[in-house]
């Protein structure tokens, strides 16, 4: 299990990152890394346990991935699709999930990550964008994507993976006709992977495209994060679903890359007394809990036959008393990470080499160069206030955001990838976030735009101009709260349930407001801009 390892053992910080040398990028294939290189070694060795909602276990070896995955690249070549054709994946977290992943990369196609809390705006926008022609998801789901395909001109095949309807295929009975022998396509480390849509303040959501080599440039944090991860016993999980770059890269890829078997359990919604129920039962080790999760399980009883090794927790920061209470009721160092879909874990904190600062998220990792630096990308000295930068080019960078040339021109300066955040780093190389210079709202782990909330909003009728922001919460980090100009003579009465339940409803749960507040005049700009900071001291 080791022999993947890219460190040995705990160092000093500065020898670990003068030593760091990255495996051949070049080669990195997703599906031949995470499944079947183990497929060949040892096909039985269990690669995911799938936990129903009844706590139900059912194992799924590297050898099952493997043949399944090959099978369903038969499938989707046998539909006319091909190297650059793009598939959905509508689904919450399963083996389904992993299984069609792979056999995309098999055929050099690009995977599309969909949050099943979307609603149809939501998946019609992405599914536009991306022009994806297949679709992965199931039947708590396809209605929408049913609702919408009339508008999907590219969408040429909708499998279902719990018994397919009229116009739909039965994803499991294709995979079963289907040859387990497959010539796949040649695929390297430089060639897209898949897609995932990330929100921003002006615009709509930037489809963030992804090379093979992106789940390599993850594993130098996920092992210092974990405590030299992996070791002997290792299990892991993440709450965070798998249509996160979090869910899926921060913990989850990477388990099946070193062989470490990976629950999977689909949470509704998070609930702290059944994740502590599930991390017994299925002795977890190893988990990526974003802040909002751990705060919630803080409120819970810890069972006594929890045996924790490693946590990482990324999204938000966390503070002293988090700290301590992982220290304390669970026996472990919960390590901070950092990173951005278009480019994550690029810094982390790891105790079991250095102090954890309360405060700071932690260090550079090795294999990535990160400082702080101006506007105009000069890297600025030790306790200078500047934006978050990563240095180009990264093992773990992005390719470019999807048809949206520009805004990928605009996240470079110099020799750096621009973050959109201020922080600082002291003379220990310590690094504190301070604040987002742009609008995105961080709610529960998740960076939410304005933009399809606005537009969502002022889709009403009665509603003639629409803001979203952030607004401080003590366990969500921020919630969303929105602000209206109403059409002359709209009854406010019933109005602000009306309007939650619609962004709910048409975007995403997630991203819904919590509060909704009428306004005479929207603060404007004179160039005609929204000032979200004067409806910030409003909320």
């Amino acid at each position: 299990m080791n022999e993947r390892r890219l460190f040995s053992g705990p160092d000093s910080w500065q020898t670990l990152r003068h030593r760091f040398k990255w495996p051949d990028p070049a080669g990195f294939n997703i599906a031949e890394a995470c499944c079947d290189s183990w497929a060949k070694l040892a096909p039985r060795r269990v690669a995911v346990i799938h936990v129903d909602e009844n706590f139900n276990e059912k194992s799924y070896t590297y050898g099952a991935l493997s043949d399944a995955s090959n099978r369903f690249a038969n499938v989707l070549r046998g539909l006319g699709l091909e190297r650059g054709s793009r598939c959905g994946i509508l689904l919450a977290q399963s083996p389904e999930v992993l299984i069609t992943h792979f056999a995309c990369h098999k055929l050099g196609m690009v995977s599309v990550l969909l949050f099943t809390l979307f609603g149809e705006d939501g998946l019609l926008y992405r599914l536009q964008d991306s022009g994806a022609a297949a679709l992965v998801t199931d039947r708590d789901n396809l209605e929408k994507v049913l609702n919408i395909k009339d508008k999907l001109p590219n969408l040429k095949v909708i499998f279902v993976i719990d018994g397919a309807q009229s116009g739909t295929r039965d994803y499991w009975a294709d995979i079963a006709l289907a040859s387990p022998e497959l010539a796949p396509v040649a695929v390297g480390g430089d060639d897209p992977a898949l897609i995932s849509y990330t929100s921003g303040t002006t615009g709509p959501p930037k489809g963030v495209l992804h090379a093979h080599r992106f789940v390599l440039g993850h594993l130098p944090s996920v092992e210092l994060q974990h405590d030299f991860f992996p070791q002997p016993g290792d299990v892991s999980w993440t709450p965070a679903d798998w249509a996160w770059i979090g869910g899926l890269v921060n913990i989850s890829l990477p388990s099946l890359y070193y062989g470490v078997p990976l629950v999977s359990h689909r949470l509704a919604k998070f609930d702290p007394d059944r994740a502590f129920a599930l991390i017994a039962k299925m002795k977890i080790r190893n988990m990526f809990l974003p802040p909002t999760a751990l705060k919630l399980m803080r409120q819970a009883r810890v069972p006594k036959d929890v045996n924790i090794r490693s946590i990482g927790s990324g999204g938000e920061a966390l503070g002293a008393d988090m700290l301590y209470w992982g220290k304390e009721a669970l026996g472990v160092n919960i390590n901070e990470i950092y990173g951005q879909t278009e480019c994550n874990l690029v810094l982390c904190s790891s105790a079991t080499v250095f102090e954890t600062r309360p405060g700071a998220i932690g260090k550079a990792v090795p294999g990535h160069e990160v400082a702080i630096v101006s506007s105009k990308g000069r890297e600025l000295p030790a306790g200078e206030t500047g934006e978050i930068a990563i240095g180009t080019p990264d093992v773990g960078m992005f390719l470019r955001y999807w048809n949206q040339p520009e805004k990928t021109a605009e996240r470079f300066v110099g020799s750096w990838m621009r973050t959109g955040d201020l922080g600082v780093m002291d003379k220990e190389g310590y690094f504190t976030f301070h604040a987002r210079d742009d609008d995105v709202i961080t709610s529960s782990g998740y960076r939410i735009g304005p933009t399809e909330i606005e537009n969502c909003l002022t889709g009403h009728e009665d509603v003639v101009m629409a803001a979203a922001v952030g607004v401080p919460d003590q366990v969500r980090t921020e919630v969303v709260k929105a602000f209206v100009v109403l059409r002359k003579g709209a009854e406010w009465q019933g109005l602000e349930a009306e309007l939650i339940a619609r962004v709910r409803s048409r975007v995403s749960p997630h991203v819904a407001p919590k509060t909704i507040e009428p306004i005479e005049a929207m603060p404007m700009t004179t160039t005609g801009k929204i000032m979200r900071r004067e409806l910030r001291k409003l909320g």
